[in-house]
């Protein structure tokens, strides 16, 4: 990934009666959508989604809907009338395979072209698999309802205490063996580094993680390797986990949770700058006429020069508005997306959240109980500035370190705010 910045073509703005295609029918282009017809644009607004699916909630799939504790039915957007009442144009199971920026055209895997005026690539990501296994049975990774709903299925067939491996202790693997360890299932998460986590919130915190797991009675096995999977459907063991030391675990399932990649493979002659996600400018232009929002949106952050890409809901939603706003509105009147990130998950009876950027190589200082506790305030110091705010189920104390982070606030007047 390079660090120079990126600096978009002038772009003017799209007229009130223009085509706007958005390429992505998650939440980002949902609430990009949403936001062109709430400015009043008139003309047709063409959503390409590759699910067959309307637009629906992802966070829940691996807690409520994978429990059991929610239908499907509860994670849309919008009921049916209400989406209809914004005049959109859905075209759903359909991929884009190809954009000119040059014809403004787009080509979807069904031959068809769609001309448009206004573009927002809102693709997001895909998850990683472990090599050659893609094909294997009762694997899965989770990204989709059709993931959470396959993965349900094998749960329920392995009877009253299936057995599931967790390969990955990120977010979305430590949410998926919290979630099922909860509704009796016999969880083991393998993780091939020290700790959960490290490279996104340190050792220090990682280590919090895994002591997390572990004292709610999670089998949490890290620094391990998985040499290769084996497949059995019809057999009692339908998969066996195979580490690289020789040992063999056998599960109903197997949950790959080894991060992300941004959807980028159908921009390649685009001639859109692609690295490590659509390169965009600090108003989340990427090409005249074109912005890009969401996870797969690489931009450039105002308030420190920074290229980012946010995997958080809480940037689908607003970088998905603050683009279709710039789009309308062209390049001139164009206003930079500087948002404070936020993210959170919801392990056992634990709420993590965290507002900022951490670093892997932050210091780290606990301010308010520990997590042993349960409760936790810990300040993420980047450089002589306040980087980033980590809480465990300290939800209103940690929207006050808000407004410190959006003004660039030292990290000692976060630590003032702490004694305070």
């Amino acid at each position: 990934m390079s660090d120079c910045l990126y600096h978009a073509p002038m772009s003017d703005p799209v007229s009130k009666d223009g085509t706007i295609a958005v390429v992505g029918a998650s939440l980002a282009g949902l609430r990009a959508a949403e936001e062109i017809r709430h400015e009043g644009h008139t003309g047709p607004v063409i959503i390409i989604g590759e699910e067959i699916h309307a637009p629906y909630d992802r966070p829940p799939l691996s807690k409520q809907v994978l429990s059991g504790k929610w239908g499907p039915e509860r994670i849309h957007h919008h009921a049916p009338d209400a989406l209809d009442t914004l005049g959109l144009e859905f075209r759903l199971g359909r991929r884009a395979t190809a954009l000119d920026t040059e014809t403004r055209t787009l080509t979807c895997n069904d031959g068809t072209e769609i001309a448009y005026d206004g573009l927002v690539v809102s693709t997001g990501a895909s998850t990683r698999w472990l090599s050659g296994t893609e094909a294997i049975p009762h694997v899965w990774t989770l990204r989709t309802l059709d993931d959470c709903l396959g993965i349900k299925a094998d749960l329920a067939a392995g009877g009253d205490s299936p057995r599931l491996i967790v390969i990955g202790a990120g977010f979305i693997g430590s949410e998926v063996a919290a979630t099922c360890q909860g509704i009796g299932a016999q969880v083991i998460m393998l993780e091939a580094h020290h700790t959960p986590l490290a490279r996104v919130l340190g050792d220090q915190m990682g280590q919090m993680c895994a002591d997390l797991h572990r004292a709610n009675g999670m089998d949490l096995r890290c620094s391990v390797r998985v040499d290769h999977l084996e497949s059995d459907p019809g057999g009692p063991d339908p998969v066996t986990v195979v580490l690289d030391d020789g040992t063999r675990l056998v599960a109903d399932a197997v949950v790959v949770g080894i991060g992300v990649e941004p959807c980028v493979d159908w921009l390649g002659d685009s001639g859109l700058t692609v690295d490590d996600g659509v390169r965009c400018d600090e108003s989340l232009f990427a090409a005249d006429r074109v912005v890009a929002a969401g996870d797969v949106a690489r931009w450039t952050l105002p308030s420190t020069g920074q290229s980012v890409r946010v995997e958080h809901w809480t940037n689908a939603a607003e970088a998905g508005a603050h683009a279709a706003r710039n789009l309308l509105a062209g390049t001139a009147a164009a206003t930079p997306y500087g948002p404070v990130p936020f993210f959170w998950s919801d392990q056992y009876a634990t709420k993590i959240q965290m507002i900022g950027l951490p670093h892997g190589d932050d210091e780290v200082v606990v301010v308010s109980g520990s997590g042993e506790e349960g409760k936790m305030i810990a300040l993420y110091r980047s450089g002589d500035r306040l980087g980033a705010v980590l809480t465990l189920s300290q939800p209103a104390k940690l929207m006050g370190y808000r407004p410190l982070l959006a003004a660039g606030a030292s990290f000692d007047e976060a630590l003032a705010h702490a004694r305070s």
